[in-house]
């Protein structure tokens, strides 16, 4: 945890909050430390700009998980976009 605090120039307390918040879930070590991914750095630094702007830990934590949404539904959507596209000659096309 204090690795991961210095990267992101937080304190302890500030990443414990996030865990609290349940906006992360920290994996555990053995000996029990926090053990956080890339993704969860990614969003505990979009939560330290929302909350240097003056947002409310609630507020940032839903404000972020309603972008993690958004972010999931645009890949989801383009990736369908590009499986129910038509190829040449099948259904949709003119006949030559």
């Amino acid at each position: 945890m204090g690795h991961a605090a210095e990267i992101l120039g937080v304190t302890q307390a500030f990443l414990r909050s996030l865990d609290a918040a349940r906006l992360l879930t920290p994996g555990r070590s053995e000996g029990g430390h926090r053990r956080y991914s890339r993704y969860q750095l990614r969003i505990a630094a979009r939560a330290r700009e929302l909350i240097d702007q003056g947002t409310a830990l609630d507020s940032a934590c839903r404000i972020i998980i309603l972008e993690d949404q958004l972010a999931e539904a645009r890949r989801i959507n383009t990736e369908l976009q590009h499986t129910h596209r038509s190829p040449a000659g099948g259904p949709g096309s003119t006949p030559g």
